[in-house]
């Protein structure tokens, strides 16, 4: 049975028991700040099991994409090492939310893994929370499990939760038994030490509290059911393997890793595990940067970047030195193809962003290798014989070196790392994360309005321009509820229903007025405060407003014009881009206001001249061509079916609405729009700019925007006529003119500069006489003010060959700010090193430096510290000379 085999009985199953069989969500969560990544099936759920979002099934069954690779679900430690657990992997599902319970979760398993999938009873366990009599009595009287194999664990290991925060509850787990071949024991101890003997394969989790930030656990609403199956576990087990890794999910993946590396597998060696990471992130690597993350210095691009950097490091132990992960996307993508055919498109894109990070690496790795080795010297010259923590931190933090790499690298010098140091380096860092993540406030923030769970405000935003006669369901000021508003105060404002459009999809929320009998309010944003509940936040301008008093809703609605032209844009600029740069593009994020559009997207390079012209062209041949445009609601299925483009970056529900442009383009949109393309005007693009690596994003301006945007270059064009006395026409020629002749005059300005420094230099030497002579080392210090620090370096070369061999080291100061350079000639830099000097002079003048042996530079604002600074070179010579 292969693993997609298992994906489909596992669906068609629950799908035969009336479960709604639903998409996988993507990797990255959409509105959930509390967790980095989607790390369990349920993520998706998590508002419906906390009463904040209804949907039209009380059961459903995913495949879920999950990584874990951070907080406290993070396995990544332990890729490759052991059989079972991975960074990407897919989570089986099935979910009750307040239908069905313990007695039908536990049923619905047992059947499908003894029936359905044939494994043998005899060697499955099951496992319950310490207290929960009832699972262990469905267990042994209504499925009939041996009381002998049915074992109690506490919360550890039988009570599970999402996060610090969030829905939980107790849980009951089916265990395979491998064989006694793998480990000999009493089975409830292996299990619960996590014996490679056992592999839990299903966990039911049996959901009835939200765990507050207090620690405090509420029951949820209704009791429901949340249980996870890994795949790659499951498809071991029916394909009769000891291991993931073995599996058809796998091994393609490891013998491509092995035919690089020239290597068999399994070799029995530290390789292996070596091979197993690779196919592990490089699994990770692909669903990543298909669902929209690129490597970066913070946050899930850092993620990104240590998995890929990583596997190269792990490629280069086994003997490829060379980039290689970007050629196995393609089979990544192969490989998953049936359940996720989006990912062969994307190969091509997806490749080159990990090539390019493979690359950047691959030179990062150097300059990494060569701070090793500066730590390492200056680890020995104090006697030591352990690397300190925070230099190793460093070569993780800033050279993205593994832990294991700089141990691996201190033990061939026959050194130590300073494990705890390192250690507390890194919690440091993850706690000004903590502290820089809004998650834990934007949770307290949405608890505010827990108070209106229940209370779903209809949107009619798409049917109506103003609405009146509104009931005011209820108010808030300075996040608590309250009866009243009056005038001079802010505050929120809710409403039964509303024609006011909520900011959501990267469009910016509706403004206009809230008026009553007694009162009126500029309404100053909307938005989702929960999925259901839709909030206006408001200013009262005159009287006072009370819960249960109608009032006319009424949204500025030329403003609205303009956030619609800007909207339609988007989509077709969206359009345009995939035509004109290949079908790799994906849509990252948006941001769609009344003055402007922005629009990120997957590319690998920035746009040229040409194509961003060719994007305008059709564009805006489609706004001149007046297309209508055509809205319906289906479902996301039906949606998706009929070709329209989904946005990874959102969450949608049941029903869905679809906008289509004639046959150009078609997407699952929510937001506002224009009746015809041709109410738009103009398209034009304002920037194109790189915003991480493999995204790009574009700027533009619609409507009157662009013909103001126009007429301002029009102004620019007309003033540089004027300045230049030359016709537009022939403004390039002029100015690349002009520019010709700055450039002769600043090389004459340069040539004049180098000359009378040469003069300077030879009439201050011979007054101030020859090198003086340190231990045997002829030492020539001078200080020429004036001097910027590129004519700095080249007189010390000079003078540095002029002498032959010696140490040069010269000072300036110039606009306000202090600079020193040593050179040293390659006879000497075994004794003294540039970079040695540099070290202690710098911090005289408050700055920083370094360099090569042969020659180093500084930069302070210590001006008057200069002369002290030069002063104390040859004591420094002097003693380094020794």
């Amino acid at each position: 049975m292969t693993a997609q085999r298992v994906r489909e009985t596992f669906l068609q199953y629950f799908a035969d028991r009336g479960h709604r069989i639903v998409r996988s969500s993507p990797l990255l969560p959409k509105d959930d700040p509390t967790i980095l990544f989607t790390n369990a099936g349920m993520n998706q759920f998590k508002n419906v099991f906390l009463g904040l979002e209804k949907r039209g099934y009380a059961r459903a069954a995913t495949v879920q994409k999950c990584m874990r690779v951070s907080g406290k679900h993070n396995d990544l430690e332990t890729v490759g090492r052991t059989a079972k657990h991975h960074t990407f992997f897919e989570m089986l599902g099935n979910f009750s939310f307040g239908d069905y319970f313990k007695r039908e979760a536990v049923a619905f398993a047992w059947e499908l893994v003894t029936r359905v999938f044939g494994l043998p009873p005899d060697r499955l366990y099951a496992t319950v929370y310490l207290d929960d009599d009832e699972a262990f009595r469905i267990w042994a009287e209504e499925v009939g499990v041996p009381r002998s194999r049915i074992f109690r664990y506490g919360k550890k290991d039988n009570f599970w939760a999402m996060g610090d925060t969030g829905p939980c509850g107790p849980c009951s787990e089916i265990h395979y038994d491998l064989g006694e071949a793998i480990e000999a024991g009493e089975p409830s101890a292996l299990i619960e030490k996590g014996s490679d003997r056992f592999v839990e394969l299903w966990n039911l989790v049996f959901m009835e509290f939200d765990q507050g930030a207090d620690g405090v656990l509420r029951p949820l609403p209704s009791p429901s059911i949340d249980t996870g199956m890994g795949l790659e576990r499951m498809t071991a087990v029916v394909q009769g393997k000891t291991s993931n890794y073995d599996t058809d999910l796998f091994m393609p993946l490891i013998e491509s890793a092995c035919e690089l590396g020239r290597r068999e597998y399994p070799a029995g060696d530290e390789g292996d595990v070596s091979v197993r990471i690779i196919a592990d992130h490089v699994r990770a690597a692909t669903f990543l940067i298909g669902d929209g993350v690129s490597p970066a210095n913070d946050g899930r691009g850092y993620v990104l970047r240590r998995l890929i950097r990583r596997a190269f490091r792990q490629g280069n132990l086994i003997g490829i030195d060379r980039p290689f992960l970007f050629g196995l996307v393609g089979l990544v993508a192969d490989i998953m193809k049936d359940a996720y055919p989006e990912l062969l498109s994307s190969a091509g894109y997806i490749a080159r962003v990990c090539q390019a990070e493979e690359e950047r690496f691959a030179f990062t790795l150097g300059s990494g290798l060569r701070y090793f080795d500066q730590v390492v010297r200056e680890t020995r010259e104090r006697g030591g014989t352990v690397l300190p923590g925070d230099k190793v931190f460093k070569l993780y933090d800033t050279f993205g070196f593994p832990l294991d790499l700089s141990q691996e690298l201190a033990r061939e010098k026959a050194l130590a790392v300073d494990e705890p140091g390192f250690a507390k380096e890194l919690e440091d860092q993850k706690q000004r994360a903590r502290q820089s993540w809004k998650g834990e406030a934007k949770r307290k923030e949405k608890q505010i309005y827990e108070e209106f769970r229940g209370l779903q405000v209809r949107s009619r935003v798409h049917e109506a321009c103003e609405l009146a006669e509104l009931r005011v369901a209820g108010l808030l000021k300075d996040g608590r509820r309250t009866e009243v508003l009056a005038g001079g105060e802010s505050g929120e404002v809710i409403l039964e229903e509303t024609p006011f459009y909520a900011e959501a999809g990267g469009q910016v929320g509706d403004t206009g007025t809230l008026k009553g009998p007694r009162f009126s309010a500029l309404v100053e944003n909307v938005f989702f405060a929960t999925p259901e509940l839709i909030v206006h936040a408001v200013k009262v301008l005159s009287g006072e407003v009370r819960v249960g008093d109608r009032v006319d809703a009424v949204p500025d609605l030329a403003r609205r014009q303009a956030i619609s032209n800007n909207h339609t844009a988007t989509h077709l600029l969206h359009a345009a881009l995939r035509h004109v740069l290949g079908d790799h593009v994906k849509q990252a994020g948006s941001l769609v206001s009344p003055s402007r559009l922005r629009f990120d997207f997957t590319h690998y390079a920035a746009l040229t001249p040409e194509e961003i012209r060719r994007v305008e062209e059709i564009v805006n041949g489609r706004i001149r061509a007046d297309v209508p445009l055509v809205t319906r609601v289906t479902s996301l299925d039906e949606g998706l079916r009929e070709g329209a483009t989904a946005i990874f970056e959102e969450k949608y529900g049941e029903s869905v609405r679809v906008v289509g442009i004639g046959d150009f383009s078609k997407e699952l949109c929510g937001g506002v729009h224009v009746q015809a393309t041709g109410e738009i005007g103009m398209f034009k693009i304002v920037s194109e700019m790189s915003v991480a690596a493999g995204m790009r994003r574009v700027e533009a301006v619609t409507g009157d925007g662009a013909v103001r945007y126009v007429g301002e270059l029009e102004d620019l064009i007309a003033g540089l006529e004027k300045s230049l006395a030359v016709s537009r026409r022939d403004l390039p020629a002029r100015v690349e003119k002009l520019q010709a002749r700055v450039d002769e005059l600043e090389r004459d300005l340069k040539d004049l500069r180098k000359k009378l420094l040469a003069g300077s230099i030879e009439a201050k030497t011979s007054v101030e006489g020859r090198p003086t002579l340190i231990k045997g080392v002829p030492v020539l210090v001078q200080r020429l003010d004036g001097l910027t620090i590129a004519e700095l370096r080249d007189t010390a070369d000079a003078l540095k060959q002029k002498l032959g061999s010696g140490v040069v080291v010269l000072g300036s100061v110039l606009a306000d700010k202090a600079f020193i350079v040593a050179s040293v000639t390659k006879d000497l830099t075994g004794r003294i090193q540039a970079g040695a000097l540099i070290k202690e002079l710098a911090p005289v003048i408050g700055g920083g430096g370094g360099g090569r042996p042969d020659f180093a530079q500084s930069g302070g604002p210590g001006v008057g510290q200069l002369g002290p600074a030069l002063d104390q070179v040859p004591v420094i010579v002097e003693r380094l000379a020794a």
